[in-house]
């Protein structure tokens, strides 16, 4: 599966963002999606992952209860709505698919280039 993400940019703190994802081929159901990322000089981070028919989500303690992960298996997309965003939260963007909602970034199979998200202060 080919992923293509898309909606980063810059916001100011306490603003809001959504980036999504679409994914080409038939396969897009068969797979958990998540969206790590990757600040300048870090490890990349998990960030939010949700299940093959999107009843199960999974987040980041990070960004609990500011971001909600979603998905539409009919689109091929997988969004992540990330509000109340802080200077902590810059970074490159990544969605990826995988066999599992994993908080592991090796654990994903398949990734998209990313888009940049930066938050000034």
């Amino acid at each position: 599966v080919q992923l293509q993400a898309s909606g980063g940019g810059l916001v100011q703190a306490g603003g809001s963002l959504r980036l999504s994802c679409v994914a080409s081929g038939r396969t897009f159901s068969r797979y958990d999606m998540g969206w790590i990322r990757q600040a300048p000089g870090k490890e990349r981070e998990f960030v939010a992952a949700i299940s093959r028919m999107g009843s199960i989500t999974n987040f980041a303690d990070s960004v609990k209860g500011r971001f909600t992960i979603s998905r539409d298996n009919v689109k091929n997309t997988v969004d992540l709505q990330m509000n109340s965003l802080k200077p902590e939260d810059t970074a490159v963007y990544y969605c990826a698919a995988g066999l599992g909602i994993s908080s592991v970034p090796d654990e994903y199979l398949y990734w998209g280039q990313g888009t940049q998200v930066t938050v000034s202060s």
